[in-house]
């Protein structure tokens, strides 16, 4: 016949108690693991965008290859290390740094005043005959004018654990870099104000 332990044996028990504290402590442990490695795969995925987005700023300065064919490398170079990844690469050519990324210039304001209107006069740098919230030209530029390049890169988590800890199921890394030109010939500095 079994007998049935008092209450106050059991409480004084600490046969198993290790098991139920390491069962505790291992969901703990394992999210700080996963949460690591993503972590640690991130900035070894940026440093690989970095490297990538060097070299074709190395090969745009020099001048004389098209933009194409710099941005097929960017492509191919992060393709050969993440098939599943979303590649995107932007280049703009600006006259100068202070104009990286600014808004052209307006230089006959009506009401509201502070922002484009229909009618405002404008500095047409890019010379596309509207006014526009990034000055920048499409491409490289010519000689020494400023570039401006940006490749972003989505992909998908080393670990499929995204939902389960709260993330997205894709990693976004946006990297960029401005540099000037090499004088490979000569420039043209001209901008017309366009009404």
């Amino acid at each position: 016949m079994i007998r049935l332990r008092p209450l106050k044996s059991l409480r004084r028990d600490s046969k198993g108690a290790t098991i139920v504290e390491f069962a505790m402590v291992i969901p703990v442990l394992c999210t700080l693991l996963v949460g690591f490695l993503d972590l640690a795969y991130r900035g070894y995925v940026t440093s690989i965008i970095q490297g990538a987005l060097h070299e074709a700023a190395r090969m745009g300065t020099v001048g004389g290859i098209p933009t194409t064919t710099i941005e097929n490398h960017v492509t191919t170079r992060l393709r050969d290390f993440s098939r599943n990844a979303t590649i995107t690469t932007t280049t703009r050519s600006y006259s100068d740094f202070t104009g990286v990324r600014t808004p052209e210039t307006i230089t006959q304001d009506t009401a509201p005043l502070g922002t484009y209107n229909q009618g405002d006069c404008f500095t047409d740098s890019n010379g596309n005959g509207q006014w526009d919230a990034d000055r920048g030209r499409t491409g490289l530029g010519g000689a020494e004018d400023v570039v401006y390049l940006e490749v972003t890169m989505t992909y998908p988590h080393l670990l499929p654990v995204g939902g389960f800890l709260g993330w997205s199921n894709n990693v976004t890394i946006t990297q960029n870099t401005v540099l000037r030109n090499q004088p490979f010939a000569g420039r043209n500095t001209g901008a017309p104000t366009v009404c």
